[in-house]
This record gives C-alpha cells, sequence and structure tokens, in this order.
C-alpha cells in the first residue's frame, strides 16, 4: 500500500471515528430525551410516541449538526451555507422519516407497545437513519475540498503528480 493510501485510509477512519463519536452523543440525546418523555417523571407524552420521537430527534439532529460541521467535516464545508443547510435538513428529515418509520410500523403495525420494543425500534431506525445521514453528508452536504486548517493526512499528502515533478526523472 502506498503512503498516499495509507494516508487517505487514515483519513477516513478518523472521519469515520468523529462521525460515530457526534452520533453516539446524539443517540444518547436522542433516546435519552425519548425515554424521559414517554417514561420519566410526569410522563409528559406517555399516549403519544410519535410526538416524543420527534421532539428527541429534533433536539438529536441539532447536536449533530454542530458536531459534524464543526468538527467531523469541519475541512470539507462549503461557502454556501444555505444550500449546505438545506441539503442537511433534507438528508434529516429522510433519517428522521426512516427512525420515526420503524416506531411507528412496530407500535402500530405490529402492536409491539412495550418500553423494550419501542426502544428496540427505535434503535434500528437511528442505525438505518445514521447510515443515510453519513453517505448524504458525505455525497450531497459536505463537499468541498479540504481546506488547509483543518487538513488530515489524506488533505496534505503530496499527490503521485506532485511526488514525481520534486523527484525528478532520476530519482
Amino acid at each position: 500500500m502506498t503512503e498516499t493510501r495509507r494516508a487517505a485510509l487514515r483519513s477516513r477512519i478518523l472521519e469515520l471515528s468523529r462521525f460515530l463519536s457526534v452520533g453516539a452523543v446524539a443517540f444518547v440525546v436522542d433516546l435519552g430525551l425519548f425515554n424521559v418523555l414517554r417514561f420519566g417523571p410526569g410522563r409528559l407524552l406517555e399516549d403519544k410516541p410519535l410526538t416524543a420521537k420527534i421532539v428527541s430527534v429534533a433536539a438529536a439532529t441539532l447536536v449533530s449538526w454542530l458536531g459534524n460541521r464543526h468538527w467531523t467535516f469541519s475541512s470539507h464545508r462549503t461557502t454556501h451555507r444555505g444550500r449546505e443547510l438545506t441539503l442537511y435538513a433534507a438528508i434529516n428529515v429522510l433519517g428522521v422519516l426512516i427512525g420515526i418509520g420503524t416506531l411507528a410500523f412496530s407500535h402500530y403495525v405490529l402492536n409491539l407497545r412495550t418500553p423494550l420494543e419501542d426502544n428496540i425500534s427505535t434503535v434500528l431506525g437511528i442505525v438505518l437513519g445514521t447510515i443515510v445521514r453519513y453517505v448524504g453528508y458525505k455525497k450531497l452536504v459536505f463537499t468541498a475540498r479540504a481546506s488547509a486548517p483543518d487538513a488530515t493526512p489524506a488533505t496534505v499528502a503530496p499527490t503521485l503528480v506532485e511526488r514525481a515533478g520534486r523527484e525528478g526523472p532520476d530519482s
């Protein structure tokens, strides 16, 4: 494996680690808030699992936006913030619909209504939504070339053409 490929692999692993770390925090916010709203003190939304899910996922989305924009994909932010935010929101709506859909299907179609069953369907929705979000962010939202201040090893590694130019034909 060439040094460039190794650097690219390290960069991708770092990016995925950051993305999963941000996702883990958002997961705790989503699942924790969902459970507090449904089953916690006051049981504010005990009979409204979808409303509880919408509230919890909105809070988790805000957390993930901040983490992904300013940490995971910070070197790939575009200068078109409006476009970036619109696409981010659209991808998150799709992720939310996946999460809500799994809960609605298990709760209302399969009649699985215990706290454990609601949580299993919620986790499944989060996993599926996370996959859709990562691919969407990578391919559609954070698409700028890496900027120098936040550059990762893969973004600063010289290309083969640049190396050949420095080393000359006799190297």
